[in-house]
């Protein structure tokens, strides 16, 4: 009787093995389930049942005594690049003519081989090795898509070659690299040839010849069971998956429909436990020689800061920019490190431009994930007890490039960085200049100007101004969106494990740092309110002097 469950997943499945890919062995079993040839109907005993059952119908034997359903099912346990010939290549092959190849006469030798002892052993079940043609044809005419009048495109034809592209031949020859590593001035044709990451590729066929009893060798009968894959990494690729306890696949084949069977089982030998502790000890080694190698690169010294000193790593990553007119968005960012006690080796890149990236739609997240990272150093100078440190600030600057490639200043924006080790993730609120009158927004919109910042630092306190107080007065802006960032930080100090009083000096240092943000918050606070307060005073003194009274008080 037919199978009650199938099993629909063809997919493939992807493993990974440390053992050489020559210890794996698959068991294949294929069966047919229904042929129409064997269908009859005849009058029934009983009523109600008109068909024969397929379980216990067998055919008659033909007159050389063979009889048709021993072709029906089949089992073979197949090796990795194990060659199991065909009906058709066993006809093909017999003649010598048509072998063109080494690798032609080589089969035939095999075939020979066969023939002269007791014969191929499989009828049905048969191979496709890496070096057949088939593997080359198969993936050469891969669709991507199920239209028949598809044109595979430059992309698609390069990943079907990339298996024959790889290169047996080693990349060095006397300890000199054949190309260079790195091509700084790339060509069209570079770029086109090496657009394609060329993983080495072995591929392996496991067919079956589905035709009926005494057709066997067409082509036209040969279906694909299933495909292995496996790169230089020890990554296998299965399709279909391994059977397992799932139910057999299935395939309908034929002119006259038939439904065949088959399953694929893993029966490759388990190692021996003295073989596995052989290899975990083999690992082991190695893994001890690569530590100790590592540790002979970097050294074991750590690079310590001098007394009175505090060096901030921050690794930090541009997530993402929302809330804009534009949907091709990119951001500009730099740090600025006060320029009291605070200093930044000579190589160190403050600043950055990201990618641009596309929204789907307006005011969406572009998602830039754009990484960085800088270094700095705070040396601790001054010993006054109401001297407090300026931590270093993170600027943005959002901006967009619309359909006609013409850009847009988006927003800018500024916070400080944690004073506290650890991950943050920050959300930096932006704005933008803005001019009024519907003339500025239409020239905005069509010509793409707008007004800028001459001076990225404006956003908070210019590094320029030396005065008492700033004033902004005239600067109209206008709310944007925001940009997102995660930073983690990292803060080294002798005074994290000195016992001394440099330590309790240099913690106060670092108490002050950690509320420094908290402080920020407070100071400005208390400026709004001085703001408001003098503002209130010089509202006072225009009024006219009949209504104010001696003490200041106004006479109601």
């Amino acid at each position: 009787m037919a199978e009650a469950a199938w099993s629909t997943d063809t997919g493939e499945a992807v493993y990974r093995s440390r053992d050489p890919v020559r210890n794996l062995r698959l068991r294949v079993h294929l069966q047919r389930i229904t042929s129409s040839n064997y269908l009859h109907y005849q009058p029934a005993a009983q009523a109600g049942k008109d068909l024969i059952d397929l379980a216990t119908f067998r055919p008659p034997p033909t007159a050389s005594g063979h009889r048709p359903d021993e072709d029906e099912e089949e089992e073979a346990v197949i090796g990795w690049q194990e060659k199991l010939f065909s009906q058709f290549e066993v006809d093909l092959y017999q003649n010598e003519a048509a072998c063109q190849s080494p690798l032609d006469h080589q089969y035939r030798q095999e075939i020979l081989k066969l023939e002269d002892s007791d014969g191929r052993k499989n009828r049905r079940i048969f191979t496709y090795t890496d070096s057949d043609r088939f593997t080359n044809l198969e993936e050469h005419c891969q669709k991507m898509t199920t239209a028949a009048s598809e044109m595979p495109s430059f992309l698609v034809e390069r990943m079907g070659n990339v298996r024959r592209r790889r290169q047996d031949r080693r990349g060095m020859e006397g300890g000199i690299l054949k190309s260079r590593i790195v091509t700084w001035e790339p060509s069209e044709e570079f770029v086109r040839n090496n657009h394609v990451i060329n993983t080495p590729l072995q591929t392996m066929y496991i067919m079956a010849d589905l035709g009926p009893y005494g057709k066997l060798g067409y082509k036209k009968y040969e279906h694909v069971l299933c495909t292995l894959k496996v790169d230089s990494n020890g990554v296998i690729t299965v399709k279909p998956d391994f059977t397992g306890l799932k139910g057999p696949y299935r395939i309908e084949t034929g002119e006259k429909p038939e439904l065949w069977k088959y399953t694929i089982d893993n029966v490759s030998s388990l190692a021996q436990p003295e073989e596995e502790e052989r290899e975990q000890r083999v690992f082991k080694d190695l893994c001890g020689r690569h530590r100790e190698y590592l540790s002979s690169l970097v050294g074991t010294d750590l690079e310590t800061t001098v007394p009175g000193a505090l060096r901030l790593f921050v690794n930090g990553e541009v997530v993402s920019a929302q809330g804009y007119e534009y949907d091709n968005l990119y951001v500009h960012f730099f740090v600025e490190l006060p320029t009291t006690n605070w200093s930044s080796p000579a190589f160190q890149q403050l600043s950055g431009i990201t990618q641009t990236c596309a929204t789907k739609s307006l005011g969406m997240a572009a998602y830039l994930s754009y990484p960085f990272t800088f270094e700095a150093s705070f040396l601790h100078e001054d010993e006054s007890a109401g001297a407090l440190p300026e931590w270093p600030v993170l600027y943005c600057e959002a901006r967009s490039l619309d359909f006609w490639q013409r850009y847009h200043v988006e927003g800018y924006g500024a916070v400080v960085l944690p004073a506290t080790p650890g991950a943050h993730t920050l959300r930096v609120s932006t704005w933008r200049p803005l001019e009024l009158g519907t003339v500025a927004e239409l020239r905005r919109f069509f010509i793409g100007g707008s007004l800028e910042l001459e001076d990225l630092s404006y956003v908070r306190i210019p590094g320029t101004f030396k005065g008492e107080r700033l004033s902004r007065f005239g600067l109209r802006t206008e709310t944007t969106g925001s940009v997102t960032f995660r930073l983690h930080c990292l803060q080294q100090s002798r005074a994290f494990m000195e016992s001394s009083s440099l330590r309790k000096r240099m913690r106060s240092v670092l108490d002050r740092l950690e509320g420094f943000s908290q402080q920020s918050s407070i100071h400005n606070v208390l400026e709004a309110f001085r703001r408001a307060r003098r503002r209130m005073q010089e509202a006072r003194e225009s009024l006219p002097q009949d209504l104010v009274s001696p003490s200041g008080a106004m006479v109601h």
